[in-house]
């Protein structure tokens, strides 16, 4: 770990994707990784309001209407441990790709309450979570990816299974030092302590 996370009040968490359609495990190919995630994104979240940082949700809303995560199917609800409270004045926005900084305001919102350090969550590595950390990078925010708050599923490519745990591996190598810094969720919760 980075003895300096750079997290400070204005260091925002973004949740992405934690809806319940990604319980339809053999939907996104099976396999789950990251067993913990529920039990650490709990613990950010919990750790982000009691300290009043910042905090967005991002939902995505499928155009195939066969997904679970289609706007018509009860899988598109953001998960229970996850809804976002109004009290706490934290945004959901809506999007149908990858990027949380396609068809939302989110560059905006975040440049509005200073955000210098983006810390990413929730579903899947390889996808919306990867894609929007590497957009963060390019747009020129620091990224701190949670890797036991973050989750996959097993690959399946020209007959052969590739694991949940070795995609999401491949990711974190792939992001690592270039687009984002790869921590625990114990890390930033230390680092939150010290503000």
């Amino acid at each position: 770990m980075s003895s300096n996370l750079n997290i400070s009040k204005t260091t925002t968490l973004l949740l992405i994707d934690v809806q319940k359609g990604f319980r339809n495990e053999e939907y996104w190919g099976g396999n789950r990784c990251t067993p913990n995630l529920e039990e650490n994104i709990t613990k950010l979240l919990t750790r982000f309001r009691q300290l009043s940082l910042p905090v967005i949700h991002v939902k995505h809303d499928s155009i195939n209407p066969s997904s679970p995560l289609h706007p018509s199917n009860v899988g598109n609800e953001i998960e229970d441990y996850a809804q976002a409270l109004s009290t706490n004045n934290e945004p959901v926005l809506h999007k149908s790709v990858n990027s949380a900084f396609i068809g939302t305001d989110l560059d905006k919102r975040l440049r509005q309450q200073g955000t210098s350090v983006l810390i990413i969550v929730g579903f899947t590595t390889n996808h919306c979570c990867e894609t929007t950390a590497r957009m963060a990078g390019n747009l020129g925010f620091s990224v701190l990816f949670v890797r036991d708050a973050i989750a996959t599923f097993d690959r399946h490519f020209q007959g052969k299974t590739i694991k949940s745990d070795d995609v999401h591996f491949n990711t974190l190598a792939n992001l690592n030092e270039e687009f984002a810094t790869i921590v625990t969720t114990e890390e930033v919760i230390q680092t939150i302590d010290k503000l």
